[in-house]
This record gives structure tokens, C-alpha cells and sequence, in this order.
């Protein structure tokens, strides 16, 4: 079974909302057999900067949809959306 790399973009609720502890907390919303392959910050507007995760998971049912599931319900999540997707 293969991997597929998505870049998936995450809005924090403020532009007040600290990144570095909303990054950690995505990092451990993840579900099993997904990791983070690194992350990139995109200024939005009016000072809300999103969060880019790059996350690695299996090419199986379901893509990324737990991945999604998971970062929406971290606390200060506004919205999650994948940016694109490609196999590895």
C-alpha cells in the first residue's frame, strides 16, 4: 500500500490564538499511521496567519478524512481544508 502526501490548510479562530501551541496540538490530533512532514504558516489577512500541515498518510480508504476530523475538533480550529493531495 502506498502514502499520500496532503497539504492541509488550518485557520486558526483569532489572530490572537498562539501557533506554535496550536501546531503542537495538531501534531498529537493525529490519527494513527498519519505523521506530520513539516509545516508552512500562509498571512491570511488582518493578522490571521493559517497553519499549512503537510501530513503523510496511507493510501487507503478514507484518505484523509480522519485527519480532517480530528484537526477540526482541536480547540481554536476555525475550519480545516485540503489544499491538495498527491501519492508518494
Amino acid at each position: 500500500m502506498g502514502k499520500v502526501a496532503a497539504k492541509i490548510k488550518v485557520m486558526p479562530q483569532s489572530p490572537e490564538i498562539d501557533l506554535d501551541e496550536l501546531q503542537e496540538k495538531l501534531e498529537d490530533a493525529l490519527p494513527e499511521g498519519a505523521k506530520i512532514n513539516g509545516f508552512e504558516r500562509d498571512d491570511v489577512a488582518f493578522g490571521l496567519v493559517a497553519l499549512l500541515p503537510t501530513v503523510i498518510v496511507p493510501d487507503d480508504a478514507g484518505g484523509t478524512e480522519a485527519v480532517e476530523e480530528n484537526f477540526s475538533n482541536v480547540d481554536n480550529v476555525e475550519s480545516v481544508e485540503v489544499e491538495n493531495v498527491g501519492r508518494i
